[in-house]
């Protein structure tokens, strides 16, 4: 092993997984951009994360190779990049790679000059060419000597691309957003709907939970079954395809096909979040139980194997294991039948397509019921589905036990507030939906984690916390994401306090991300570091948007707190993007939420009555488990409510009648009659 370099003093594991290569590593930081300056060299920036695949696969290939060292050690001053870490700087680079090649992907591979203008950018190189794909080797040799024969060449593309990339990342169309858009964006899910294993598009399969969220509203508010069939059969076939981890729970990545059999098998934390999600508000929708059993069960992944012991939940688990992808996940029917004994065992391989010949690779098998029903192998085995369940559980049980026992993938333990708030949100609506207390908890003491331990002196939000250090100024998701979590925290426990820290959270994010000319929310804020551009994204891909949720958050706040200044900055941020989102709809699902929130007929519902009394209990249990994404819900504890009175003055005339538990239900600006019994709350509802 090579002496460290100076990413060993780094807190990134994907970092310290570089920390021992023989290239001369530097972290994105002056030092290495004043070297590359004295040294009149190029810079070599690599960006990946710890769980990538293919990023494992260069490392070994390139980035261990002493003949790869010496020339980029030689040639170039090298910076590697936590894309999770600083998805500032990845946005920037990656709309680089996409501009100049079509694709995008990690491991990221851009070479710079100096002052960080990019002129060469792609993807994973391996070391020699091979299959048509250049090889890393020939062209770090030719940027070199290109670098050396025609700088004025190279310096006069870098700053083309340059100029590019910032009038494309800066460009905010706004206007405004009719009920169109959301019908345009209906039809391009609907055109690219799989009709035989769910899901939009072809091969590879992307789970994007937001999409699911959004047909769930289009669905209540045009009354239109289609959309939410989509959304059934698409949560349905993931469930019982080998995307979804039948043994140890959670769900990978994606999938390589489109029937959602093969997965990439890493787990990121914001898939399981969103996805929780999106289970919960199709159970609300449905009161089909299996989707509250898939959602249980992603809590239990995320509980067990991704909470740290301060209560904040790691980033992700990788796709390989003892350097082969997948070797954690998959089994052969006698690795199987070892743990079972063979009448359990041949029933679990049959039920889960576990067979000789496999459908993985080396003939190993993931296990997934694509085509298989409980009630029609019940029914073929000749046992009750009760029956069934209870032997298939234990079955699973031993396996999973079992499957302890393997070398585990690489966990990447590093702490993201982002991806925190998401989780946040999950629980705490995972707490209101299923009634289940130990979601709240786990929410609480996940909150107040981020908001005691991932800030600054000033309470400015930080963005990464690992191994005691926390670091990085917040973006704008690290706000938008957190707030969101504390809004559902607040209507899964009703304590105002989560309000609060909602509310204060959002005037800080407002202040240091608004753009007051064009409206929008930057990616960085006033106080963070200049790169060659300041972005502001909308897109809603692998998560949603900072400025997505934002518009959402800010709509909700607004209609939570009666604050016509909340409700002026929820229509500016919506009108500052509505020229984009009109262009390909599709794209800006989340977007759309927050359009069909604030645009839509407004529910308020205020619950008052004494606290953990029977009826008022009954009440807020009921409106907590019905699906109206429509609505707000407060609850005015009787005698405790005058912490909620400061934020929601509005409540403050909304008591118990003669002391019984009241609800009051106002909807699209008008408000019916106080409603004292759950029977009433429910006709009104």
């Amino acid at each position: 092993m090579s002496e460290p370099n100076r990413l060993i003093q780094e807190k990134s594991p994907y970092l310290l997984q570089h920390a021992h290569n023989p290239v001369d590593w530097y972290p994105w930081d002056e030092a290495a951009f004043e070297k590359a300056k004295q040294e009149d060299k190029p810079i070599f920036l690599s960006i990946g994360y710890s769980t990538c695949h293919w990023c494992h696969v260069m490392e070994r290939e390139s980035f261990e190779d002493d003949e790869v060292a010496h020339l980029l050690n030689r040639e170039f001053v090298s910076i590697k990049v936590d894309r999770e870490e600083r998805p500032d700087v990845d946005h920037i680079y990656m709309t680089v790679c996409q501009a100049l090649t079509g694709h995008g992907g990690w491991p990221l591979t851009v070479i710079m000059t100096p002052e960080k203008e990019p002129f060469f950018a792609g993807t994973y190189y391996p070391k020699k060419a091979v299959q048509g794909r250049p090889g890393l080797m020939d062209i770090l040799e030719q940027v070199a000597q290109t670098w050396k024969d025609e700088r004025e060449k190279v310096l006069d593309v870098g700053k083309k691309i340059t100029r590019a990339v910032q009038t494309q990342l800066k460009v905010t169309e706004s206007g405004e957003i009719a009920q169109e858009e959301q019908m345009e964006a209906y039809r391009q899910f609907k055109s690219s709907y799989d009709p035989q294993y769910g899901g939009f598009g072809q091969a590879p399969k992307f789970p994007r939970p937001h999409d699911f969220l959004f047909l769930l509203r289009y669905w209540k508010e045009q009354d239109e079954p289609f959309a939410l069939s989509m959304v059934e059969h698409t949560l349905d076939a993931m469930r019982r395809g080998g995307i979804y981890d039948h043994i140890g729970y959670g769900f990978a990545r994606y999938s390589v096909d489109k029937q959602w059999l093969v997965p990439h098998f890493e787990k990121m934390l914001y898939d399981n979040a969103m996805l929780a999600v999106a289970y919960l508000e199709a159970y609300q929708a449905t009161n089909d139980e299996s989707y509250a059993i898939t959602a249980r069960e992603i809590f239990t992944y995320v509980l067990r194997d991704m909470t740290s012991s301060e209560g904040g939940f790691y980033s992700a688990e990788d796709a390989d294991s003892e350097g082969e992808e997948g070797k954690f996940y998959v089994w052969t029917p006698e690795e199987v039948k070892d743990v079972l004994g063979e009448e359990e065992g041949t029933l679990f391989c049959e039920y889960y397509d576990i067979t000789p010949h496999g459908n993985f690779e080396k003939k190993k098998s993931i296990p997934n019921r694509i085509d298989q029903s409980l009630e029609g192998f019940a029914s073929r085995k000749e046992l009750s589905e009760t029956e069934l369940q209870k032997r298939l559980e234990e079955s699973r049980q031993k396996l999973f036990q079992a499957r302890e026992g393997r070398v585990h993938p690489h966990k990447d333990d590093k702490i993201l507030t982002s991806w925190n708030g998401l989780m946040i949100a999950a629980l705490g609506k995972g707490a209101r939906v299923l009634g289940e207390e130990k979601y709240a908890q786990a929410a609480e003491k996940a909150a107040e984690f981020i908001l005691t331990k991932l800030r600054n002196e000033k309470g400015r939000l930080l963005a990464r916390y690992r191994d005691g250090e926390a670091g990085i100024l917040g973006y704008v998701d690290d706000y938008a994401f957190l707030v969101w979590g504390l809004i559902e925290l607040y209507e899964a426990t009703f304590r105002p306090t989560y309000l609060r820290s909602a509310l204060e959270l959002t005037h800080d994010m407002l202040d240091l991300f608004a753009d007051q000319e064009e409206g929008g929310l930057y990616f960085t804020g006033k106080d963070g570091e200049a790169l060659l551009t300041r972005t502001k994204e909308i897109y809603d891909g692998a998560t949603p948007s900072g400025n997505s949720v934002a518009s959402l958050n800010l709509a909700r706040l607004a209609r939570i707190t009666g604050d016509p200044e909340l409700r002026d900055e929820a229509d500016r941020q919506i009108q500052a993007f509505a020229g984009s989102v009109s262009r390909a709809p599709m794209a800006f699902s989340f977007f759309l939420t927050a359009v069909q929130f604030f645009q839509g007929k407004p529910k308020e519902i205020v619950i008052a009555g004494p606290s953990g009394e029977r009826e008022t209990e009954g009440m807020l249990r009921y409106v907590q488990k019905k699906f109206m994404p429509e609505a707000v819900l407060l609850f005015n504890p009787e005698g405790e409510g005058e912490e909620l009175t400061q934020l929601v003055p509005f409540v403050a005339e909304q008591q118990p009648a003669d002391g019984r538990a009241t609800a009051y239900v106002c909807e699209n600006y008008a408000c019916k009659t106080p409603a004292t019994t759950l029977q009433e709350l429910m006709e009104q509802v």
